[in-house]
């Protein structure tokens, strides 16, 4: 385990007032850190957390993969594809057989990143016993039939056409590992960074790879801290013990945009924040119940207060400015009678149910309370349930019948498939429709660009109609660093700028 030059002690009362310190707890012994090393802080996931990029959860876990592995591909900030380890990429006239090419790259021991180290890799992902959130993506894969073309060149055959197919080659938990990895306790990548030591719900340290195919990163060593309570976070940035603080709040950037020390990203309304309601258990498998927490949320009122009027509102879909975006459905707004209505209709008044929250995203809390009022203001007892926020994600998918959520960028077709889509593998929702199942399948089946998003678009009027998602706002994605720290991109989560360190400076 390495030793970090942290103590437990309170921090430094900083700009931001008595009020809003907290003391950072548990961080690593003493030790002195290197001069070129990166410090940021996260909110980490625990004692269970792992390297494994497959399992990724939380934003750590991908930050961390993004460090030490690496994708076929990457996302703009508007889900358009980037190249990384695959060259180029290009289907049949079908689209039902995919030929990628890889550049030349190599893992940390020295082995070239082949063909057969990327068909390991997806068919891993796709195991279900594995129970990867990704494996959703490569559910049209025949493996058996998909075969290496040489070291640098594949063919992935899939069983049923798909003109969106290399999005989900980007998508987070599909890095590439070399064939026949099965421990992730000291990993090998061909990312910027080498593993040098983890500790689960602690510490994790990266030294730079010199041998990275884009070039060796400008620091020597990347260290991971984890800081789970965003104001600690902030805390330990102006006190000088991190370089950067992840995930801060709308109303903790107001505040550090007058920090003459701090540099300050943010990136515009790129967070679906929402509430997913379990349309297979009751109460919410009467669609009266649904509808009626859907016209009793004031969507206004939260961005107003949860994001402190720095978002936008949503309309119960994902990815609002997105190519793919239904913008022609009619926004959704607040309907108090109606609410009611459906819920004397029920046969509801008074019913109560525990609202899931945690603190793993900083607005979760305010708009639990608020959203608990306003249903209360319907006939609705929703009481705000909070549950650890390194295991938040993992357990809301199968615990409890209404629970806070957020989503960063993806591409809209890669989460409508995820989400909605009859057994997708993170339709928390329970969702099930022919109907929508056949859309997505038509969508992917169709070369024509244009046609093929109006059915995506089809298709969201379905989920924005009977998805049980609940998508309030849109916030603002934001990090902060010392002014030390130059070549820091803002960048929606997801992306390919977005927790990249190997271009960052330190003065």
């Amino acid at each position: 385990m390495v030793r970090t030059g942290f103590t437990r002690r309170r921090l430094l009362a900083g700009a931001l007032g008595a009020a809003a310190l907290a003391p950072l707890a548990a961080c690593g012994g003493a030790g002195s850190a290197a001069p070129n090393r990166l410090r940021v802080a996260f909110a980490a996931g625990g004692s269970k957390e792992t390297l494994d990029p497959a399992l990724v959860s939380l934003f750590v876990d991908q930050a961390r993969s993004k460090a030490l592995f690496d994708t076929l591909v990457a996302y703009q900030a508007d889900t358009s594809l980037r190249p990384r380890l695959a060259e180029s990429w290009e289907s049949d006239a079908t689209g039902s057989r995919w030929r990628i090419r890889l550049r030349q790259a190599s893992f940390h021991d020295g082995r070239q990143v082949t063909a057969d180290d990327v068909l390991y890799s997806l068919r891993r992902v796709a195991d279900p016993a594995l129970a990867s959130s990704s494996r959703q993506y490569f559910a049209k894969v025949d493996f058996g039939a998909s075969k290496a073309v040489s070291p640098t060149e594949l063919v992935l055959v899939l069983t049923a056409p798909d003109f969106e197919f290399p999005a989900g080659l980007g998508a987070p938990g599909t890095e590439i590992v070399p064939a026949g990895t099965t421990s992730f306790t000291a990993p090998v990548g061909s990312g910027p960074f080498r593993f040098v030591s983890f500790t689960p719900g602690g510490p994790a340290l990266f030294r730079k790879w010199d041998g990275y195919w884009e070039g060796a990163p400008g620091l020597e060593e990347l260290e991971f801290v984890p800081v789970e309570n965003e104001a600690a976070r902030v805390n330990a940035l102006l006190s000088g013990q991190v370089d950067y603080a992840h995930d801060l709040a709308a109303s903790t950037a107001a505040r550090l945009a007058k920090e003459s020390e701090v540099w300050l990203g943010e990136a515009k309304l790129t967070t679906m924040q929402g509430m997913a309601l379990r349309l297979s258990q009751p109460p919410f498998s009467d669609p009266r119940l649904v509808s009626a927490v859907l016209s009793g949320v004031d969507r206004e009122a939260l961005n107003r207060v949860a994001l402190a009027g720095r978002g936008e509102v949503g309309n119960d879909l994902f990815g609002k400015g997105l190519r793919g975006y239904a913008a022609d459905i009619p926004q959704r707004s607040r309907d108090v009678d109606r609410a009611r209505a459906l819920v004397r209709e029920a046969g509801a008044e008074g019913l109560a149910f525990a609202l899931e929250t945690s603190d793993v995203d900083p607005c979760f809390a305010t708009a639990a309370t608020l959203i608990s009022q306003q249903l209360k203001e319907i006939g609705l007892t929703a009481t705000p349930n909070t549950r650890a926020a390194s295991t938040y994600f993992t357990e809301t998918r199968t615990k409890g019948v209404a629970a806070l959520t957020r989503t960063a960028t993806l591409p809209v077709a890669t989460f409508l498939n995820q989400r909605f889509r009859t057994g997708g593998s993170n339709n928390v929702t329970g969702f099930a429709s022919a109907e929508f199942d056949a859309l997505m399948d038509r969508a992917a089946a169709t070369a024509d660009e244009t046609a093929r998003l109006g059915l995506l678009g089809e298709a969201q009027r379905i989920a924005h109609d009977r998805g049980g998602l609940l998508a309030w706002g849109f916030s603002t994605w934001t990090i902060a660093a010392a002014k030390r720290v130059s070549g820091l991109v803002t960048a929606p989560p997801n992306t390919f700028d977005w927790a990249r360190f190997d271009r960052v400076r330190l003065s």
